[in-house]
C-alpha cells in the first residue's frame, strides 16, 4: 500500500501531533501532507526528518499566530491536494483534513478528534468568550454557517471513520449521521513515569483557551487560600488567566515537557475542568501515579476511574463551577488514601503508544482487506 497521511496543520507538538507521530512510526514510508507548517525546529524531532507537503496557505504571513482566521480558506486548501498516486489516504482531523478528495479506487480512513467545535455545538461558547461586536458577530456566524455546510458534505468522504473516544463517536453520529469505531489516542506512558511520593500542591496545565475553563480553577483556589496550586500553560487567554492568580497560586506559563513531567510526578492531584474530546494530560498525570480531579464530561469520563471503582484514580465534579471544584478538592482530601499511585499508573497503561500503533494498524489492514474484497481483488 502507498499511504498518504494528511493532517490539519503543524504549529505545536500537542495531542493530534502525537497521533501523527505514532502513525508515522507504524507506517514510516507514508507521505505527510498538511495545510501549513509553522512547527518550530526544536519540536520537529517526532517527524524524523520527513518532508511535509503543504498547501497554498503556507505562503500566507503570520500563519503561526493568526491561523484560526484562515478557517474559511481551509476547505479549499485541503481539496487542492493531489492524492491520485496513493492507495490509502489517512486523515488525522480536528478541522478540515477529512475533506481530502479521493477516488472510488482509494481507501480513505479518517481519525477524527472532534467535529469542528467552534462551528457546531460549541459555537456560542466561543463567540461569547471572544465577545465580538454585533457586525463581527454576524460575519462570524455567517462564515461558520458556510463551514457547517461544507463540513457536513466532507464528512461523507471517508470510507472509514475512527473516533478518539466514545464521546466523540456520539458527536459524530449526532452531527454527521455516520457510525464510527472508537480508537483511543496514544499516551506516552514511558516518558511520564511513576512516582509514588507526592508534594503538597495541586497542578493545572493546559492550553489557555476558553473551553479549558482554567478561570474556574483559579477562582476555586482563590477561595481556598490554604491550598497551593501550580499553573502551567500558554495561549490566547494568558493575560486574562494570569490576572486571576492569588497568593497561593504559582504561575509558570509555558514549560518544557521535562518540566511538566516533573510537576506532574510531584503533584498530589491534577485538576482538569474542561469538557474535552479525550484529554491526554489527565492520563499523563495518571501515568505519573497522580490522581485527577476532573469535570465528569467528555473523554475523561472514559479514562478516569471514579470512586465507585474498586481501584479509583480520580474524583469527579458534576458542574463547571468554582464551587464544584472546591467541593471536589475537599472530597479528594478526605478519600486520598484510596487513590493509589500504582492504580493510576496501571489505568494509564491501557492507553500506551504501542497499543495505539497496534490497534490502528489492525483497523487499517482490516479496512483494506474489506475494501479490496468489495472491488473483487485479493488483499495484498
Amino acid at each position: 500500500m502507498k499511504i498518504a497521511l494528511v493532517h490539519d496543520w503543524l504549529i505545536t507538538y500537542s495531542g493530534s501531533e502525537r497521533v501523527v507521530e505514532q502513525i508515522l512510526q507504524a507506517f514510516p514510508d507514508a507521505d505527510l501532507f498538511c495545510l501549513f507548517d509553522g512547527l518550530p525546529r526544536e519540536e520537529r524531532s517526532f517527524l524524523r526528518g520527513k518532508k511535509v507537503r503543504t498547501s497554498f496557505l503556507q505562503k500566507f504571513p503570520f500563519k503561526n499566530s493568526l491561523y484560526r482566521r484562515f478557517l474559511p480558506l481551509m476547505p479549499i486548501a485541503v481539496e487542492q491536494f493531489d492524492f491520485s498516486e496513493y492507495d490509502v489516504v489517512i486523515s488525522n482531523c480536528h478541522a478540515t483534513s477529512k475533506g481530502a478528495i479521493t477516488s472510488p479506487d482509494q481507501l480513505h480512513i479518517s481519525y477524527i478528534h472532534t467535529p469542528i467545535r467552534y462551528a457546531w455545538d460549541m459555537q456560542n461558547e466561543y463567540l461569547e468568550a471572544y465577545q465580538p461586536g454585533w457586525l463581527t458577530n454576524l460575519i462570524m456566524r455567517s462564515l461558520l454557517h458556510y463551514i457547517r455546510l461544507w463540513d457536513m458534505s466532507a464528512s461523507n468522504r471517508p470510507d472509514v471513520i475512527l473516533a478518539n473516544s466514545a464521546f466523540i463517536a456520539r458527536r459524530i453520529r449526532k452531527i454527521y449521521r455516520r457510525e464510527s469505531q472508537v480508537l483511543y489516542p496514544p499516551v506516552d506512558v514511558d516518558i511520564f513515569s511513576l512516582q509514588e511520593n507526592k508534594a503538597d500542591y495541586y497542578l493545572a496545565a493546559s492550553r489557555l483557551v476558553p473551553y479549558k475553563r482554567m478561570d474556574l480553577i483559579m477562582e476555586a483556589f482563590r477561595g481556598m487560600p490554604d491550598k497551593k496550586l501550580v499553573v502551567i500553560g500558554d495561549g490566547p487567554e494568558r493575560a486574562k488567566i494570569r490576572k486571576l492568580a492569588s497568593a497561593n497560586v504559582q504561575w509558570l506559563g509555558y514549560q518544557s515537557t521535562e518540566a511538566l513531567r516533573k510537576y506532574m510526578q510531584n503533584a498530589c492531584a491534577f485538576i482538569f475542568a474542561a469538557r474535552e474530546d479525550f484529554g491526554i494530560m489527565p492520563l499523563e498525570a495518571q501515568a505519573c501515579g497522580t490522581p485527577v480531579i476532573a469535570f465528569q464530561a467528555g473523554g475523561v469520563a472514559e479514562t478516569i476511574r471514579g470512586l465507585d471503582h474498586p481501584k479509583p484514580t480520580g474524583v469527579f465534579f458534576l458542574e463547571q463551577t468554582s464551587r464544584a471544584i472546591q467541593e471536589a478538592v475537599n472530597l479528594f482530601e478526605s478519600v486520598s488514601e484510596r487513590l493509589k499511585p500504582q492504580a493510576c499508573r496501571q489505568n494509564a497503561e491501557r492507553f500506551s503508544n504501542l497499543r495505539f500503533r497496534q490497534e490502528f494498524s489492525e483497523h487499517l489492514h482490516k479496512a483494506w482487506a474489506e475494501f479490496q474484497k468489495r472491488k473483487g481483488r485479493p488483499a495484498d
